[in-house]
């Protein structure tokens, strides 16, 4: 076609249009022209055969038909790209415009989904994901994040597992019960907006730490840009769960930490921000690394608001008081010795104090003084208060009792494994409860016991939505808290769940025998109900075409298909949709479906169509205290 050998060699003038092996740069050509860029439309004005079909005369003046452009340009299929072709042909379109003419870049990724596979039963489990990543306009997000019906709610008692006969709440009238909700935690944790915002103390998440190797398997070029975005829309909604004298506490490792720092300085604001800990979470050297060997993560702590929050002071250990002695049998008990110098200068204490043993004088350096005066120091000699060594002859020291110590430390920000714990205890620990190493880097429930110390009382409530083996749930359960966790994950089932059940029954791994554990306490296990997750769940685990030709049958009926597609077209082009490859089949049909009904929202839960059978409306109308 002549029209299009001069238009392509009117382009190749540009040098900015033209790749290093002198290929046109089409998706910048249609860029340009959707942004009406004057270098462009000036080399179109200037040849006679694409001015007069790229323009159009109105009054004297040119103007550029730049939707006439476009389509020329995609009509030549200058992108060689079956799936965006095939996309196009079944009409999948944005305000109007095909997918592969829109000219936005956007980083939405609000959706646990996207990032880990709901069949993994593995976080580690290397896969080519299957993701999906759309513009949403707000009110379909707002349909997204909208409370859920729930599903398959049933208890566990040290009795075992028993119906769900409704939530127990409180004076105020918030649930007490322990929960474990599978399901996105996104939209989790915006259902229990509904029952819990401003309730939460304390937030402990072990995150994925995008290295590659954990459950964050994002293979494209926004990986980092996702992995941020996956973030934030978590931690925006969890600020919203804490009390005001809450805390959030984030695990995380050198990779991303300090990205994340600035994320949650954002989030939190910079002076809410209380400490980055670092963890000694392993102890011996890896000989084969690179450069240096890993040995520690960060937890970073950000408060609601800090001037509403305070910390508990750690408990005191034989090792804190070990410095503490009773050589001479004083009576009112152990003590370590101080330095009876101070650095304030004041001549008034400035004298000699006489060793009653031997006699001796001992006066302060020149330019120090005592931190006594002198008859306090006199009477302080007379009770026993001022040590001269084991054999009485040496310099004065001031005793410090241990029973005027207050009672407990403040925390360091560096936590060694030796009280912290490590990795490999922690592995030890959650060998127990899976029938392979399920976790590649689990956390230690000393860890855990600690954290949880220092940011709540007993009673509080304690979340974590990224629930992994439950080590958060099992020690809070330990520690008298009331715990929430979700999690997305199969092994919920025989991993995390199994783990409470022993946590109620009184296991002994772990804190128990520090903490006294006998056993106690229960939990409800509650779902997000399903709709087009279910096929998405379905297309990800499809091994072939013609499982997904039967998934595509099924969807034609039940599912909700994005308002984009016209389902006759997907059916007209079905054999060209064969000829995709099956990953394109796989990314295709998640395509079509309406992102705005993965589960099944509050509002429609009387609607015929979603099937929300007697049981689920009633723990629904029960969660959400609904008017019957």
């Amino acid at each position: 076609m002549k029209l299009y050998t001069t238009l392509e060699k009117v382009l190749k003038t540009e040098p900015n249009f033209v790749t290093d092996e002198g290929e046109l740069k089409k998706w910048v050509v249609i860029s340009k022209a959707q942004n009406y860029d004057a270098e462009l439309i000036g080399l179109l004005l200037d040849e006679p055969e694409l001015k007069a079909h790229f323009f159009i005369p109105v009054k004297d003046v040119l103007v550029f038909n730049q939707d006439l452009f476009v389509e020329f340009m995609e009509q030549k299929n200058y992108l060689n790209d079956s799936y965006t072709a095939y996309k196009n042909k079944i009409g999948l379109t944005i305000d109007g415009k095909f997918l592969n003419q829109r000219n936005e870049v956007a980083l939405v990724w609000p959706y646990k989904d996207c990032v880990l596979e709901g069949g993994q039963s593995r976080e580690e489990d290397k896969r080519e994901e299957i993701f999906f990543n759309e513009v949403l306009a707000q009110d379909e997000i707002n349909q997204l994040l909208a409370p859920k019906v729930l599903t398959n709610a049933k208890t566990f008692t040290v009795d075992g597992e028993k119906a769900f006969e409704g939530f127990t709440r409180n004076e105020e009238g918030t649930i007490t019960d322990n929960l474990i909700i599978k399901g996105n935690n996104l939209l989790a944790l915006h259902s229990l907006k509904e029952e819990f915002t401003g309730k939460v103390k304390l937030i402990y998440i072990d995150p994925p730490y995008n290295t590659g190797k954990d459950g964050f398997n994002y293979n494209d070029r926004f990986n980092h840009s996702s992995w941020l975005t996956f973030m934030k829309n978590r931690l925006q909604i969890a600020k919203e769960l804490l009390s005001n004298n809450g805390s959030l506490w984030i695990n995380i490792d050198d990779r991303e930490a300090h990205y994340l720092k600035v994320l949650g300085d954002d989030i939190f604001g910079r002076d809410n921000f209380i400490i980055n800990v670092v963890w000694q979470k392993k102890y011996a050297p890896q000989n084969d690394a690179k450069f240096f060997t890993d040995n520690h993560d960060h937890i970073l702590v950000f408060a609601k608001s800090k001037g509403h929050f305070k910390i508990n002071p750690l408990k005191r250990t034989a090792e804190n008081n070990k410095q503490y002695i009773n050589d001479d049998k004083d009576g009112r008990g152990l003590w370590r010795t101080d330095n009876i110098l101070v650095k304030s200068f004041t001549n008034d204490r400035v004298f000699p104090i006489i060793n009653p043993n031997t006699k001796k004088e001992f006066n302060p350096p020149k330019g120090r003084c005592w931190r006594y005066s002198q008859s306090s120091l006199e009477l302080m000699i007379v009770e026993n208060r001022i040590y001269f060594g084991k054999d009485g002859t040496g310099a004065p020291q001031v005793k410090r009792y241990l029973k005027e110590v207050k009672d407990g430390i403040t925390p360091l920000s560096i936590w060694l494994r030796t009280e912290a714990g490590d990795n490999q205890e922690a592995k030890n620990e959650t060998y127990a409860f899976e029938n392979e190493n399920t976790f590649e880097t689990p956390k230690p429930e000393r860890l855990i016991e600690r954290i949880i110390n220092i940011g709540s009382n007993s009673g509080d409530i304690v979340l974590d939505f990224f629930a992994g083996s439950g080590t958060t749930s099992a020690v809070a359960n330990k520690m008298g808290r009331q715990f929430i966790t979700t999690e997305q994950m199969d092994y919920i089932e025989n991993v995390t769940i199994e783990r409470l059940k022993k946590v109620v029954a009184g296991e002994q791994g772990g804190i128990s025998k520090s903490v006294n554990w006998q056993g106690g306490g229960s939990f409800t296990y509650l779902e997000l109900k399903k709709y087009n997750q279910t096929f998405v769940d379905r297309i990800q685990e499809a091994k072939d075409t013609k499982t997904l030709l039967l998934i595509w049958e099924e969807m034609k009926v039940k599912s909700f298909m994005s308002y984009n597609i016209a389902i006759q077209k997907q059916e007209e082009h079905l054999e060209e949709f064969k000829q995709l490859t099956f990953e394109e089949q796989q990314k295709l049909l998640i395509t079509l479906l309406d992102k705005n009904q993965l589960y099944v929202n509050l509002s429609s839960m009387h609607d015929k169509d979603f099937e929300c059978s007697t049981e689920e409306v009633k723990v629904t109308e029960d969660f959400y205290e609904l008017k019957k």
